[in-house]
């Protein structure tokens, strides 16, 4: 309109920006400020500004933004979605641009613009964001201005991890305690923002063309924007000059059309109406004190914890110092001989421990007396190593174990002792005085002090003030028990739904101690804490958390006095007790006074070339000439000539045997083919090396591993939550291609081969492993550009005699004869023997020396990849500079052991070996096992907890390591130096035999008395099925759909690294028991066990665990189909009733969500729905397929006919994904509510579609694997009798006039395997991507593709087809969305406002209106 005004306001995560526009798009005004989380005083500033320009001037107006949504939502305002806002002001004011690059405060986005327009935004996850930056900041006390003017100095890169805040804070603090400077860490942390945009978004999809980077953080920080520049090779005419780049957002939504006009006033009395409107956030079951006089008695019990003290001035004789260099905090304690405090001190780190020790030792020696002396110093904490070897300490100690001596000081009888500090969280359990468990937070620091700190420096509070809030607290907020970054999420939402901050403050310290108790020590029963509870660190000086323990625990906790000093008091005492001992008068060697004054530091980087790790090292250089080197691997990285007498590795034996041991033929007759160097590669190499060096080619394994070599393909990974080991598999074919190799062969292997020494379940391959190569195929561009032929045959490995006839089918394009390749196999398979069997017999030696030594094994195990010293980060060579012989779970396979009771289904290959070296471990006292997984490896959430049950069943301390993409070790040395403490210290453990306890069965008898609990999934589908079983006899119930209680309680007993559905699942059924409805010992609960290449296998023997936790271990679980039946037995017409029912209920599900958006008579669609819902449950109950029939045809017709606004257009919105979350409404946010709420038409598939896909699998296996032809025959018997049911069905919508049929199962398999193998059968498999293309060749466009978070197999054929899926069909608009139990709605709901404004711009009715106004 000519002469109005354009205004629009972005309320991003954490600033808000205001924008007014003239009739000519030139800024009138502008303001860029932080909100702290203070939104409605923000908007108002805002307004006021308004006012000044516009004044009583009608103009358009609209907001964007996350936290804008939630507002516009309670004021009617019109509201634009943000990446939607920012390429409507792209293509207005910058049109020449290719591609965007922006981030926001916890949002990063990239759009792709011409002939292909594509928009991407972050998932649940804010790492490598505005926020990520400050947080980074404030670890090297400065803010995000500071960090880019450090940034601009730096030269050295280092890794840090970026996916998460977390993980990069640990990285950071290691790097720090190890002196590198703050120029470089600067440096490297805005690197690791653009490797977490470029990696987590790209997807496959090159940035390139005219690049415009908007946003803060790109605005305000040109040294981020140049990073991003160099890393994309960009030269400079290629970035799009911007000069208002923060403004863009709030541009787009002033430019936007749906933006409305309206006065000044207007915009105010809704603005007004913010605070009354806000939405109710969800509390916790407890508020931490009722009354103030609660709250007084709580102080006065714990005023009276404390420690004894001395005084420095008047005391006379040796004075013992602990210095404790923690992650945030550096804390100095000096005591006299009674062990009394006479001096402490504590305060920040401020980013260089060394620099503030040294100020701390200077004020210390001021206050020292004459008559007293230093007698013994000792280190403790992350700034152990650095600070004993500058000051010359006396001794060192790992942390734990000061933090232990000191709680044993406290209270000599302690049970457990829980220490929370500014980035670690540690737990000892203590009985007959000696460590029986210690449990420390994996390569994350969710829930510790720092995520307080940060969350109250960004409302410009110390943490003191901020906790100080929480004891006002009469709700606290729910803020779950995931990651920070999730954490962080939650608490943005709470704030916008109008939380006040008392309550804010309580609920992240509830989630502190729930994260502490539940997910970091998984704690089942409170009683295996004891009933002497000390806790420690700096974050319990917090009262709202110690209070929130209590609560949780029900129990009194102690808390000292010098909670925050217990780690320097416990080296202290340490110093007293050990250094100098037997001595008179001896002197502590710490540094002087006047060498204190003349103490300097310089600090250099250098690539080690001792060999080919090329380790970066990083050396101090003091004043006394003394050095220190970090990040060297071996004693090569300090110069020092190399150890040939260290213990045996056989990690390093395993390595050489397999790619050293093979010498390919130069020039042979075939020519080259390529092998990368990649997950079953670290086991099959020498089966394919020998292969195809027999048949006459030349093979060409890809380098290896390198940080270097995984940027190469970092573009390329479809999905962000994937394992390192995985994301490396696209740098090895990046380097392949790079040599000039133009085959390359890469077979997918579902299932390794048997064992017949330790026969298991099944034998399958983890699906990443099985099914990767579908992934380097549909995303690695480079293949096609550069005429690579790309080999990745399913093969039945497993089955000699098959796999011969699958290579000939395979291969025939080479022209390698049956005759050719036969014996070829046979030297393959002989040579995979040959290798197994010398790292058997390596392994027989290392044992049997070693024990014969009397030394101590340490049994590392893991997947076979894990031998990649890229992979392992050297944990390897850590653990064998300390004189200690290294095992691996493969060398000890063939050796016997005494038991082997597993409470779970042993169905993968690597797995059964894992629990053979658990139980081998725990009947050999001279070994100690450490376990090894990588980040977003969902099976060992099961293999986890297998192997620590196993092991402390028999008194034997598990460790678990946690490996990224990061190679810091720093984290790794604390938990074998923790060990190695614990194990000198503790009695030599006797093996026993332990009886485990037998499940209970559902028997016969349970038919009669028992009241069968079945978890939901579906609910209309699971009413249908609840009937069915009903006229069988079974009285089974599906407890109502399960609260925000329920997914608390699964979190508490299931390992929170599980996958969403089992939490939810469990959850609900420990909930409907505890509930007091049924009675446990007439109760049982039925489940639905799968048996494929999924966790889901094992959600019984998981719900049996819990159960047996929670206190009813008498309530049987069996499954009505799958392995563990028991006595549960139904006649044949029941599966046909239960297909009918299952019919009815897609039926009803697909007519009511077709018809509802469209109804002229609100509510008719739901009226009609509960009419047929209640005539088909009656149904049930009568055999007729007549009566049936007829139902089926009446049912449709009667919707068809339902009254519609048939000229009304909605974006149709496709649900897809892993089946639970698909149909759960807890477990996906309510999704079809919200996205009918949104105006979408929902589209639902079909329930019977999953069924005919897991009975499709025989027919799959038949063709590609090992599969029988008679089962490949039932298969088909059983699809055609659920098409027969289904027919009537079909007939009736196909007859319709708004309805679409159901498409055949092998019609779907067909159009999936255009795109992806039907090899893929793990999890939802070939099935998911059928299902997206079906939706797409149907008019469902716009899907939204849902999955627990890190679920492997929706890596490969979920995230990893999106590419190929966008390629084939211009037009899918497809969200993926990790569902979680801290996944933020806000997000969520954000990133499906993005997807239907994509596709209202598909709307034929706006196509015809502007064709009109041409």
């Amino acid at each position: 309109m000519e002469g109005i005004l354009k205004v629009g306001i972005d309320v991003g995560s954490t600033t808000i920006k205001l924008i007014a526009l003239d009739e000519k798009n030139h800024i009138l005004a502008e303001h860029y400020a932080r909100h702290f989380s203070e939104i409605p005083a923000a908007l108002h500033d805002n307004l006021q500004r308004l006012h000044d320009v516009v004044g009583s001037r009608p103009f358009t107006f609209a907001l964007t933004g996350s936290a804008g949504m939630g507002i516009a939502q309670r004021l009617h305002l019109p509201f634009v979605q943000e990446v939607i806002a920012a390429a409507t002001a792209v293509k207005e004011l910058i049109p020449q641009t290719d591609t965007v690059v922006e981030l926001g405060g916890e949002d990063a986005k990239i759009m792709y613009f011409g002939a292909a327009p594509e928009e991407r935004m972050n998932g649940v996850c804010a790492g490598g964001t505005g926020a990520f930056i400050d947080h980074m900041a404030s670890l090297l006390h400065t803010d995000a201005d500071g960090l880019n003017a450090l940034a601009a100095k730096g030269k050295q890169i280092y890794t840090i991890a970026s996916r998460c805040g977390v993980f990069a804070k640990t990285d950071i603090q290691s790097l720090m305690n190890d002196g590198a400077s703050k120029a470089d860490i600067a440096l490297s942390i805005l690197q690791a923002v653009v490797n977490q945009t470029i990696g987590n978004l790209a997807q496959g999809r090159q940035i390139k063309g005219n690049v415009a980077f908007l946003g803060g953080p790109l605005h305000f920080l040109p040294e981020l924007k140049k990073r991003f520049v160099e890393t994309l090779k960009m030269q400079q005419k290629s970035v799009v000059p911007v000069e208002e780049g923060c403004y863009f957002v709030a541009m787009g939504a002033a430019l936007s059309e749906e933006s409305k006009s309206m006065t000044y006033d207007d915009l105010y009395d809704a603005m007004e109406g913010a605070a009354a409107a806000a939405a109710k956030p969800k509390t916790t079951e407890f508020g931490l004190f009722d009354t103030t006089a609660e709250y007084a008695e709580f102080k006065t019990r714990h005023a009276q914890d404390k420690v004894r003290r001395g005084d420095l001035a008047a005391y006379q004789g040796p004075v013992y110092v602990g210095i404790d260099a923690g992650s945030t905090t550096t804390k100095i304690a000096a005591i006299g001989t009674n062990k009394e405090i006479l001096y402490t001190d504590y305060g920040s780190n401020e980013g260089s421990p060394l620099k503030v020790v040294v100020r701390e030792l200077k004020e210390f020696y001021k206050h020292l007396p004459q008559g007293s002396y230093v007698a013994g110093v000792l280190t403790t904490g992350y700034g152990e190593g650095i600070v004993k070897a500058a000051l010359h300490a006396d001794a060192g100690e790992v942390e734990t174990f000061a933090h232990f001596r000191a709680a044993q000081e406290f209270c000599p009888e302690v049970t457990c002792v829980l220490d929370i500090g500014g980035q670690d969280m540690k737990c000892f359990q203590i009985k007959d005085g000696n460590i029986g468990k210690i449990t420390l937070n994996e390569a994350c620091s969710a829930g510790c002090g720092s995520f307080i700190q940060n969350f109250a420096e960004g409302l410009n509070m110390t943490p003191a003030e901020f906790a100080g809030k929480a004891q006002d607290s009469k709700a606290p907020v729910d803020l779950g028990t995931r990651c920070t970054v999730f954490m962080n999420s939650r608490v943005k939402q709470a704030q916008k739904e109008g939380a006040p901050l008392a309550d804010i403050s309580a609920g992240i310290a509830v989630s502190v101690i729930k994260n502490a108790l539940f997910k970091v020590m998984q704690l089942k029963d409170v009683a295996e804490l004891g009933d002497h509870i000390v806790v420690q660190g700096g974050t319990f000086y917090n009262d709202a958390v110690l209070r929130s323990m209590e609560l949780l625990l029900n129990k009194h906790v102690i808390r000292p006095d010098i909670a925050g000093l217990m780690g320097a008091y416990g080296a202290a005492i340490l110093a007293l007790e050990t250094v100098g001992a037997g001595e008179t008068e001896y002197h502590s060697t710490l540094l002087k006074p006047e060498d204190l004054e003349k103490f300097t530091v310089t600090s250099s980087t250098y690539h080690c070339q001792g060999c080919g790790n090329h380790c970066q090292v990083t050396v101090q250089r003091f004043a006394d000439g003394t050095r220190y080197f970090t990040g060297n691997r071996c004693e090569r990285g300090e110069g020092k000539p190399k150890n040939e007498h260290k213990a045996p590795n056989i990690y390093a034996y395993k390595y050489e045997r397999l790619f050293k041991h093979y010498t390919p033929v130069a020039g042979a007759k075939r020519g080259q083919i390529g092998l990368p160097r990649v997950l079953n590669m670290y086991e099959d190499y020498p089966f394919w090396f020998t292969f195809f060096t027999k048949l006459g080619y030349e093979v060409v394994i890809s380098g290896e591993s390198s940080a270097s070599l995984y940027y190469k393909g970092m573009t390329t990974v479809p999905s962000d939550s994937l394992c390192y080991p995985a994301k490396l598999v696209h740098g090895h074919i990046m380097d392949l291609v790079g040599r000039g190799v133009k085959k390359i062969f890469y077979p997918c292997i579902p299932y390794n081969l048997a064992d017949t020494a330790n026969p298991s379940d099944n034998h399958y391959n983890c699906p990443v492993v099985a099914s990767y190569p579908e992934n380097v195929r549909t995303n690695m561009e480079v293949l096609k550009t550069q005429q690579v032929r790309f080999m990745e045959p399913f093969l039945p490995l497993n089955d000699p005699e098959r796999m011969e006839k699958r290579l000939v089918k395979e291969l025939a394009a080479e022209g390698i004869t049956a005759a050719e390749l036969k014996p070829a196999l046979a030297a393959a398979y002989a040579e995979l023997e040959q290798y197994k069997e010398d790292v058997r017999a390596y392994g027989t030696k290392i044992f049997e020396d070693a024990t014969k030594a009397g030394k101590q094994i340490i049994m590392l195990v893991g997947r076979p990849y894990h031998i990649d010293p890229e992979i392992n980060h050297g944990i390897p060579e850590m653990i064998q500079s300390y004189d200690l012989p290294i095992l691996s779970e493969d060398s000890v396979y063939h050796l016997p052991i005494p038991e082997n009771s597993l409470q779970i289904v042993n169905q993968w290959s690597y797995h059964a070996r894992l629990y053979h070296a658990a139980a081998f471990a725990a009947a050999h006292a001279n070994i100690t096992l450490i376990q090894l997984s990588s980040f977003g490896c969902g099976l060992d959430a099961i293999t986890t907890g297998q192997v620590k049950s196993i092991l402390e069943r028999h008194n034997r301390i598990y460790t678990l390591i946690k490996l990224d993409e990061v190679s810091n070790v720093g984290s790794a040395r604390i938990r074998l130096r923790s060990l190695l403490a614990v194990l000198s210290r503790r009695q030599k453990p006797v093996y026993r035999d332990v009886q485990m306890p037998d499940r209970a069965y559902f028997t016969k008898d349970c038919k009669q008395t028992h009241t069968i609990l079945a978890p939901q999934m579906a609910p209309i589908h699971f009413a249908m099925a609840c009937r069915a079983l009903k006229k069988y006899g079974y009285n089974m119930v599906v407890p109502t759909v399960p609260r925000r209680e329920s997914i608390d309680m699964g979190l508490r007993y299931v390992n929170n690294d599980m996958c969403y559905p089992a939490i939810v699942v469990i959850g609900q059924m420990l909930a409907a028991l505890k509930s007091g409805q049924y009675d446990p010992n007439h109760t049982s609960i039925m489940w639905f066990q799968t048996c494929g290449a999924c966790r889901a296998t094992n959600y019984m023997n998981l719900m049996r665990e819990a159960l047996r936790n929670a206190g009813y271990p008498q309530v049987p679980v069996f499954a009505c189909y799958g392995r563990e039946t028991d006595a549960f037995d139904l006649k044949a017409g029941f599966a046909v009733d239960v297909a009918k029912g299952l019919v009815y209920a897609d039926t009803l599900m697909a007519l009511e969500n077709r018809m509802r958006p469209y109804e002229l008579t609100p509510g008719s669609t739901r009226e009609l729905f509960n009419k047929w819902h209640n005539i088909c449950l009656k149904d049930l109950d009568h055999p007729s397929l007549l009566h049936y029939s007829g139902i089926l045809k009446h049912m449709v017709r009667e919707f068809d006919a339902l009254p519609i606004d048939e000229k009304l257009w909605n974006p149709k919105g496709g649900i897809v994904g892993e089946i639970l979350t698909k149909y759960h409404p807890v477990a996906n946010n309510n999704l079809e509510k919200v996205l009918a709420a949104e105006g979408a038409e929902v589209v639902m598939p079909s329930l019977i579609d999953f069924l005919l896909y897991m009975a499709y699998d025989p027919i799959t296996k038949n063709e590609l694997l090992d599969g029988k032809y008679l089962d490949k025959v039932k298969a088909q018997l059983f699809i055609q009798m659920v098409d027969f049911v289904r027919g009537p069905m079909v007939k009736a919508l196909a007859k319709s006039k708004h309805f679409t049929p159901p498409m055949p199962i092998d019609k779907i398999a067909a159009l999936a395997k255009r795109h992806v193998s039907l090899g893929n059968m793990a999890g939802e498999g070939w099935f998911l991507t059928g299902e997206m293309v079906k939706l797409v060749e149907e008019g469902v466009p716009n899907i939204v593709c849902l999955q627990p978070f890190a679920c492997l197999a929706n890596h490969i054929t979920a995230k990893g087809m999106f590419r190929i899926i966008r390629q084939n069909y211009p037009t899918a608009n497809i969200v993926s969305i990790d569902c979680d139990a801290g996944a933020s709605e806000v997000n969520q709901l954000n990133r499906l406002k993005l997807m239907l404004s994509v596709a209202r711009e598909a709307n034929p009715n706006l196509a015809k209106s502007e064709d009109k106004a041409k």
